[in-house]
């Protein structure tokens, strides 16, 4: 075998070495990122912080499940939730603002 020979076998092994660790590495990642999106999905619950672009999470207070960022930055509520608590707070300012008669137009 002739030194030309050598060298394309070696060529030809370093390239085979270099696409099977691409391929580890590709598989590893993947499955990575698939775990990180799977545990996400578990806790997010469909929004992003407007502030920091966390993904909110459901969190109960006092029996009412709302959206949260994790960091802190607010808490979002859907009319339907609002509605919950301002019918067990009627006379405070939210249920005496949610119940207040609308203006006919």
């Amino acid at each position: 075998m002739g030194s030309d020979d050598k060298d394309r076998l070696k060529k030809t092994l370093d390239e085979r070495e270099h696409a099977a660790e691409e391929s580890f590495f590709a598989a590893r990642e993947k499955e990575a990122l698939r775990r990180l999106k799977e545990r996400s999905s578990a806790t997010a619950v469909g929004g992003d912080c407007p502030r920091c672009g966390m993904a909110l999470v459901a969190v109960k207070h006092h029996g009412v499940s709302i959206e949260e960022c994790p960091n802190g930055h607010g808490m979002w509520l859907d009319h339907g939730q609002i509605a919950v608590i301002a019918d067990r707070e009627r006379d405070s300012w939210l249920g005496r603002l949610f119940h207040m008669p609308r203006p006919q137009r």
